[in-house]
């Protein structure tokens, strides 16, 4: 079994497609409105847009979470928590031996909560 597809709640579509744009990167794949849904390619699995769901809080890696929260800061973004160490990986179990897991929050236009994570050797 895999993941396919994951929804957040966007009560603005065009705000939010415009923030996740930014956040990953790039535009989204496809778009439907009516009824209201937008899609992200998130490396395989999608993140979908959606007016009715319900919110989500996602975790997405990033290669530099320090630049990525200051980029998001700098566009507005409200930052919940700067980036800090959470884990270091004594095993593979959640990520590479010996790495250290860092983790930073942010608000996405909607008000729902994203998790930033970078996993450094």
């Amino acid at each position: 079994m895999r993941l396919v597809q994951i929804a957040q709640r966007a009560e603005d579509l065009g705000r939010a497609t415009r923030w996740y744009a930014e956040l990953l990167g790039a535009g989204p794949v496809a778009a439907f409105d009516p009824p209201g849904l937008v899609f992200f390619d998130l490396g395989g699995p999608r993140l979908l847009l959606d007016r009715d769901a319900p919110a989500a809080l996602l975790y997405l890696a990033v290669d530099d979470i320090e630049g990525t929260v200051a980029r998001l800061r700098a566009a507005g973004t409200v930052v919940r928590s700067e980036p800090h160490v959470i884990f270091t990986h004594a095993d593979d179990t959640l990520g590479p031996a010996g790495a250290v897991e860092w983790q930073a929050f942010v608000e996405d236009s909607e008000g729902n909560l994203v998790g930033l994570v970078e996993q450094r050797p």
